[in-house]
């Protein structure tokens, strides 16, 4: 039988963080019958942004590949969110879609990736069913200088009524 999605996370050495504090009037994620969809989430551990900064080649900009691992930090964290929405990280049974957002420094066009390391997190944590449709889109600039920003869509194993949100 193969491993569920929280014994794969435990063989990665991998512990799901507290679901980060909305630095805005949204939510971390939302349900709507048997899909969650995050907001999009940043590379933070422990409350920190890990880095700040744009991605490309220049000498302070921060390299494809530091970003590829900030990459796979906020989707841990868009995983913590997903979970909490869906009553736990076994009730998600397919990720659906990932967007990830590069802050790219002018010519920059390596965004795909970057946003790879989110993907392979994913497919790591989830096996075949963490397999997905994928944006990777270059933009000038995210919230508090982040250099990436990792979104996704899942599926659950059950449906609920449509989540209500009250204003915040």
């Amino acid at each position: 039988m193969d491993a569920s999605p929280s014994e794969r996370l435990a063989a990665l050495g991998i512990t799901l963080p507290t679901v980060a504090a909305p630095v805005g009037a949204y939510l971390p994620s939302i349900r709507s019958g048997s899909q969650v969809w995050t907001s999009g989430q940043l590379p933070f551990v422990d409350g920190v942004l890990l880095r700040t900064g744009h991605v490309g080649d220049g000498p302070d900009d921060v390299s494809a590949e530091d970003a590829a691992v900030l990459a796979r930090v906020a989707c841990l964290n868009a995983i913590a969110a997903a979970a909490g929405a869906a009553g736990g990280l076994d009730r998600i049974t397919r990720v659906l879609k990932v967007v990830g957002y590069v802050a790219s420094a002018r010519g920059f066009t390596a965004q795909p990736s970057v946003v790879n390391g989110a993907s392979h997190l994913l497919a790591e944590v989830f096996g075949d069913a963490g397999r997905h449709a994928r944006s990777a889109v270059g933009v000038a600039a995210l919230p508090l200088g982040s250099p990436v920003e990792i979104e996704i869509v899942v599926e659950t194993d059950r449906v609920v009524e449509t989540d209500r949100v009250a204003e915040v």
